[in-house]
């Protein structure tokens, strides 16, 4: 009775934190810097029951627009690789889906997508997976998501070494719980870098399938 009462209370705290990030505007109020260009969407999918993580960068314009995160090109490649249909990524129960910034941060002067606001992780981030203790695996995308996870589990070494080093000798990493997972960004402007890496294909996304498929349960 107490591990369902803890649950309950886990799930509530959980709840209300993040109905607050949806109504953050800090970044519009007490912004680090500029202030967002437009108006706050915060996107994202915590849990309680999850055991898998997807921490990835900030939304983009696609994603700001229909409020669904990786409802674009990035998370159809996403979802092949970790070899799973829309539905099951999209099933709070199974997976949580957190990014760095929880906004899209707005366009540089290339129309790339600016970098996370810093506002949300020095605001909400560490509460937020305070509140999550049940997650097993973090699957961190791209660079800012792994500096953050790697710093946070205490990984010095690997927060500091670059994305490239780090998805190439992640069976080498120093296990954590949770266990952190560094991906590049599913975005089609990286297709690049996966040819110049074929071993991601080849050696890499076998292994991750194997697990996501041992914590979502098929």
């Amino acid at each position: 009775m107490t591990d369902i009462r803890s649950s309950f209370d886990e799930a509530h705290a959980l709840d209300g934190l993040v109905e607050r990030i949806r109504r953050c505007r800090v970044c519009r109020r007490k912004p680090l810097g500029a202030p967002l260009p437009h108006k706050p969407r915060p996107v994202l999918r915590p849990s309680a029951t999850a055991r898998l993580l997807v921490a990835s960068q900030a939304p983009g314009v696609r994603v700001h627009e229909s409020g669904i995160p990786f409802n674009d090109p990035s998370g159809e490649r996403l979802r092949a690789w970790m070899g799973i249909d829309r539905a099951t990524f999209y099933d709070t129960r199974r997976i949580a889906i957190v990014p760095m910034g929880f906004c899209f941060p707005g366009h540089d002067a290339m129309k790339g997508d600016l970098p996370p606001r810093r506002e949300c992780r020095a605001t909400w981030h560490d509460s937020l997976f305070d509140a999550m203790p049940q997650i097993e695996t973090i699957l961190a995308i791209g660079r800012a998501a792994q500096t953050y996870h790697f710093a946070r589990a205490g990984l010095a070494a690997a927060a500091g070494a670059g994305m490239t080093d780090n998805v190439r000798a992640w069976r080498n990493l120093p296990l954590s719980r949770p266990r952190i997972i560094p991906l590049p960004h599913p975005s089609w402007r990286n297709s690049g870098w996966l040819k110049r890496n074929p071993w991601f294909d080849s050696e890499f996304l076998p292994e991750l399938r194997a697990i996501v498929r041992i914590h979502i349960g098929v």
